[in-house]
């Protein structure tokens, strides 16, 4: 893999706590001026790997290396302090007793009063914080804390970037407020960033490229795009958003499911597959659907208006009685009770072999 001035490389990296692999065999490199968010459910092995390229946690097996140098790779062991690495916590972890100026000064104790001055000042007008330099911590709001936990993190001019969950201590508003301002912050930098989020919709809306982890390993790795359009498997597929599951086994190169045929794309004759389509792939309509579109029928069971969208819940009228979940954009709130046909849109039903299940 190239490897360029700001980029950071994990490869081979294996952690363990006692009997449990935290981290199995993962590789992953962010290039200068890249956003990767890292995403995964809690105890997936994410901040774990965060944590490894930072030095904060002993590597095991496998190889750090930042900006082309090696940082660790069972030989050699940089100290966090002499990697040259902005970190950013959930947290923030600001020092009370210090002013904001101090606590962006704090680990510039190396340089000149003059050249201290010169990054602080930087690093302040960088973040959007010049006009609070003399202000306290307690002082400041959550959105303030953060940007200065971030200019703290910028002021020693890092080779990268590490973020674990920074957003996810603010309010919903606040939060894209904050993480709009951070994402241009690190991008006008030049920096390379990775960070850890839980939250998907926040990648997809952060994030170059998008890396998902489960139970320690690299499920997939790609730009929002392709994490969302073209999964995976069916873990990542149902990370990201809620879906329909429906499970059959091949026959003639497709699979049965109450909304009828789907086109099993080369899994094997006979073979258990499970089905995954999501909410926005259906839609319905009070008549038959034109364009000999095939439609199944079925009845309102509840509808929700969400603001710009509406989330309809539907039983159809196949043997099982099968409940399914539309989402359609608009206001659309239909009498419960109501006969609709309901259609499906291919490209977003996705075929995955039933094995899947065990692992995903």
């Amino acid at each position: 893999m190239a490897r360029e001035l700001n980029d950071l490389a994990l490869e081979h990296v294996t952690h363990r706590f006692d009997d449990t692999i935290a981290v199995d065999d993962v590789g992953l490199a962010v290039g200068a001026g890249e956003v990767v968010c890292l995403v995964g459910p809690s105890g997936c092995g994410k901040t774990t790997l965060l944590r490894v390229a930072a030095g904060l946690e002993p590597l095991q097996q496998g190889r750090v290396l930042i900006g082309g140098e090696v940082m660790a790779d069972g030989r050699v062991s940089v100290p966090p302090e002499d990697r040259n690495v902005g970190l950013v916590f959930q947290d923030y972890a600001l020092f009370p007793h210090l002013t904001v100026r101090g606590n962006i000064a704090f680990g510039l104790k190396h340089l000149s009063s003059a050249e201290r001055d010169e990054q602080v000042a930087h690093a302040l007008d960088r973040t959007g914080m010049s006009g609070y330099a003399t202000i306290y911590p307690h002082q400041l709001s959550g959105g303030q804390q953060q940007r200065v936990a971030l200019a703290r993190a910028l002021a020693p001019r890092p080779r990268i970037v590490l973020l674990d969950e920074p957003f996810s201590g603010l309010d919903t508003s606040l939060r894209h407020l904050v993480r709009d301002q951070a994402a241009e912050i690190l991008r006008d930098a030049g920096i390379a960033t990775l960070m850890v989020t839980h939250d998907p919709e926040e990648a997809m809306y952060l994030a170059d490229r998008i890396a998902v982890m489960d139970q320690g390993k690299l499920r997939q790795v790609g730009s929002p795009d392709e994490i969302y359009l073209e999964p995976a498997n069916a873990f990542v597929a149902a990370f990201f958003g809620d879906v329909n599951r429906f499970t059959g086994q091949v026959a003639s190169g497709q699979v049965r499911i109450p909304l009828g045929p789907v086109p099993t794309n080369g899994h094997d004759e006979g073979q258990n597959v499970e089905v995954l389509i999501r909410p926005e792939a259906l839609s319905i309509s009070s008549d038959n659907p034109a364009d000999g579109a095939e439609s199944v029928a079925g009845a309102v069971v509840a509808a929700r208006f969400l603001g710009r969208s509406s989330l309809i819940d539907v039983c159809l009228e196949d043997a099982a009685a099968t409940n399914v979940r539309i989402h359609m954009a608009g206001r659309m709130l239909p009498d419960t009770g109501a006969t609709v046909s309901v259609t499906r849109d291919d490209a977003q039903t996705y075929v995955f072999a039933a094995s899947d299940l065990a692992t995903n």
